[in-house]
């Protein structure tokens, strides 16, 4: 799908020639294969119990979804740097039997799980609207690929670039899928603009538009349009979590995700499978909430991880707010999102807020209501250097003032053909808000408190007095577990014996 730029450069976009054949008889072939990969894309998939967290925890990133506050503010304060899979992001590369790597954060699709022990591996990952993830993909490009403009030349900007990865060992956006292709296309188009301008100092026309200032930046209608955009951010979702990106492990993903995209007709077989996986994943968020979001990621995977450590303490306390306004601490998913890869004004340093080395996982007793709490305070952190860096970055091309605002005024017609561009990821995303919903119903029915080790839920069992059963609705299955009266506390524990649950109501 992409082949070496020239000039030392970055990879690009190649377009692949199909052979020459009738129309009814591509539709066929394509048919088939689409098909053929969707038969075997089931294969082995049954996903087991999806609410236990198994030996590893893939958080499978799709891009501008705020999941890299979740990997810092969540992730790093459960696992330690040793339990975390080295070079995540960069393509894998460990030995996935290692017993002490318990954690893949990665932009990579959902082939990699064929590198994973699938059988004891747990996804999760989080969703985003469509038509706001290609705004935040257009935005977050135009600021990264900006930074290299304090260079005098495209030529010198490379020149640093390649300098700079060549002596630093750290993940770079640069390094990362899908930003290692839209970021250099993005700068060389920057810098493009810049030479016709023929003068760095003159301000583009005044614009209402910020995603129209086409003499400094590439519009937001051209950016949809190309090819580029084609492959790589166009139904991204759908074919991340079905292992169809240009970055899969999987040999025929060209193949099929170019039949999908030449025959939409054919797109049914790749939704259904996306659809069938995120079905059986853990966890499933969604931006645009995320503040509930935030609260089910720490019950259904933080409560896990603490207890499979050793870490959790058991009691019967909910996560209560703390003493400010939550909300007040919490990123609006625009200001969350853009803190992404946070880096400095050169783009390769990781922001301080983010690169810390120090190891709060398994200090003392941890609670879900105190990992919610160094959560919210960690993104308390990373929004003190969020608009700094931002503002920083766009100096160069400052009439692109990405806001919500600014978003308001982009003309319908370039709305509904974003829509129409992504329809695959719309489906997609209304089919994750009815995951999402039922995750919630679960919660607020059950709040669960997980306590893996048998002794733990013995000795709960063995304090309480029996009060009778009652039907549970997991996913799309009903659990019978029994019900006690938990002395002192005034609060019903619902064990399921056969798992070693707790949960608290």
């Amino acid at each position: 799908d992409f082949l070496a730029g020239g000039d030392g450069g970055p990879p690009g976009v190649a377009v692949t020639a199909l052979p020459l054949v009738s129309s009814a008889d591509d539709h066929a072939r394509c048919e088939g294969a689409v098909k053929g990969w969707a038969d075997s894309a089931g294969e082995g998939d049954n996903g087991g119990d999806k609410l236990n967290l198994k030996d590893l925890l893939f958080f499978l990133h799709i891009p501008r979804t705020g999941g890299r506050t979740y990997f810092h503010c969540f992730l790093k304060k459960l696992y330690t740097n040793a339990q975390e899979c080295p070079r995540s992001y960069d393509k894998l590369r460990f030995d996935p039997s290692h017993p002490d790597c318990t954690l893949v954060v990665s932009h990579d699709d959902y082939s990699l799980t064929s590198k994973l022990p699938r059988e004891r591996t747990s996804v999760v990952t989080i969703l985003r609207n469509p038509v706001d993830r290609v705004f935040s993909t257009y935005e977050f490009s135009v600021e990264v690929a900006a930074r290299f403009l304090v260079h005098p030349n495209l030529t010198s900007a490379k020149t640093m670039t390649s300098r700079v990865l060549t002596k630093s060992r750290a993940v770079s956006t640069l390094d990362i899928w899908p930003w290692k292709y839209l970021v250099p296309w993005m700068r060389e188009d920057l810098f493009s603009r810049r030479d016709a301008r023929g003068n760095d100092s003159v301000p583009s026309s005044k614009k209402i538009n910020a995603y129209d200032v086409e003499d400094m930046v590439m519009p937001l209608h051209q950016y949809i349009n190309d090819p580029v955009a084609h492959e790589i951010i166009h139904n991204g979702a759908t074919f991340q979590i079905t292992g169809l990106t240009n970055n899969s492990y999987f040999d025929g993903a060209h193949e099929v995700r170019h039949c999908v995209r030449k025959h939409p007709d054919l797109g049914r077989f790749v939704l259904q499978v996306a659809k069938n996986r995120l079905d059986r994943m853990l966890y499933v968020g969604l931006t645009e909430d995320h503040e509930e979001s935030a609260r089910l990621f720490a019950h259904m995977v933080g409560a896990q991880v603490l207890s499979q450590s050793g870490a959790l303490k058991l009691d019967v306390q909910e996560d209560q707010p703390s003493g400010t306004d939550s909300h007040s601490s919490m990123l609006d998913p625009e200001d969350e999102e853009t803190n992404e890869h946070m880096n400095s004004t050169h783009g390769w340093k990781n922001n301080e807020a983010l690169n810390t080395t120090e190891d709060d996982h398994g200090k003392g007793n941890m609670t879900v209501g105190k990992l919610m709490e160094t959560y919210e305070g960690c993104i308390a952190k990373l929004r003190k250097s969020q608009s700094s860096r931002r503002r920083i970055s766009l100096k160069k091309v400052a009439e692109a003032n990405f806001t919500k605002a600014t978003r308001r005024h982009v003309p319908e017609a370039i709305l509904n053909q974003i829509i129409s561009l992504n329809s695959l990821d719309m489906e997609l995303y209304e089919h994750a808000k009815k995951i999402f919903k039922q995750e919630h119903l679960m919660l607020k029915g059950q709040h669960p408190m997980v306590v893996q080790q048998k002794q733990s839920a013995d000795q709960i069992v063995r304090s309480s007095s029996y009060e009778g059963t009652r039907d549970i609705l997991f996913g799309k299955s009903i659990t019978k577990q029994c019900v006690y009266n938990l002395p002192n506390k005034r609060k019903y524990a619902h064990i399921s014996h056969h798992h070693r649950r707790v949960y608290i109501v």
